[in-house]
């Protein structure tokens, strides 16, 4: 080969790789910001561990994670352009309903395994009809945890007069204290609570919400209308980044649950056995279960959140999520 045609070639070659990394580094400076409703719930530790790895920034995305305390503040933020894409609940599609300019990309988690009925260490209950009579901790008037324990009570034949329902918050301190100082005799809470309750003695998960709620859309990605007009491309490359986060969590345990412990700070021990609980609630796939929507549909007449049933497809799309 002459030399001038072997510099030529390796010069094209060494054009093409610059322009790999210039590609490359184009979409790192892709920058969302992302919002969850939960600091600690193992739901979204996944943000954490997809950066912390680079899973996100292959398909170049990062992001700033902003957490705040609730659904209505992550879709109070969605709405005033502070929050781009939201990992959130499945309940939160009512906010759609309503008017709130997003739609819902991605079925995250299916059935309730996040939360369990957590009571005290030595309360007398067995099983989900010696709750009849009992003072319920949740977390907000027209949440999820709300909704539940209606299930329950539904399940179980009781009248209103049965139970009481006592709103203690989104978080884990304000939770363990008013059961701990019997305010209320059960929370519906994360699994990780009433397994680190259990640890200390003090308190334990009675059963998982999942033997009350077996059908369901526990979690959703929500992304904001801004978002889908101006750059879809964005929130595609995003969800390939979670749904690889989510099967690199599911062989990676340690790493799993080093993270979530980095924010719980709960014992090896706790968080072992959440991660086992947990983790199979996540969708692989993301695509949303028509079963699954007709149970949410049906909770939102239940906790008076909708006049009329909506149609929930009229809110998602299906076309963000990764080919297969």
């Amino acid at each position: 080969m002459q030399p001038f045609v072997a510099k030529m070639r390796t010069r094209v070659i060494v054009a093409a790789i610059a322009g790999a990394t210039m590609t490359s580094a184009a979409r790192a400076a892709d920058h969302l910001n992302v919002g969850d409703p939960s600091v600690q719930a193992f739901s979204f530790v996944a943000l954490d561990i997809g950066l912390k790895y680079g899973l996100f920034q292959k398909y170049g995305i990062e992001f700033d994670r902003i957490s705040v305390s609730g659904s209505a503040k992550l879709h109070q933020a969605m709405t005033a352009n502070s929050i781009d894409i939201g990992v959130g609940s499945g309940s939160d599609m009512a906010f759609l309903v309503k008017g709130a300019p997003e739609i819902a990309v991605a079925a995250m988690a299916g059935p309730p395994l996040l939360f369990g009925f957590d009571v005290r260490y030595d309360a007398p209950y067995k099983g989900p009809a010696d709750l009849k009579g009992a003072r319920f901790g949740i977390s907000t008037v027209g949440s999820s945890t709300e909704w539940m324990v209606r299930r329950l009570a539904q399940q179980q034949g009781w009248a209103p007069s049965d139970y009481t329902m006592i709103t203690v918050g989104a978080e884990t301190p304000g939770q363990t204290a008013a059961l701990l100082t019997n305010q209320i005799d059960v929370v519906v809470s994360s699994a990780s609570l009433g397994f680190n309750l259990d640890e200390q003695k003090k308190g334990k998960m009675l059963f998982p919400a999942s033997e009350v709620v077996k059908t369901f859309m526990l979690h959703t990605i929500y992304a904001s209308s801004g978002m889908v007009k101006d750059h879809p491309d964005q929130i595609r490359r995003f969800l390939q980044g979670w749904f690889d986060t989510i099967a690199y969590m599911r062989t990676h345990k340690p790493e799993t649950v080093e993270a979530q412990r980095a924010r719980t700070h709960f014992s090896q021990v706790v968080e072992d056995r959440e991660y086992d609980l947990v983790m199979p609630m996540f969708s692989d796939t993301g695509k949303f279960d028509p079963a699954a929507l007709q149970v949410l549909e049906d909770s939102f007449i239940d906790l008076k959140i909708l006049d009329t049933k909506p149609d929930l497809t009229k809110y998602l799309t299906e076309d963000f999520l990764p080919k297969k």
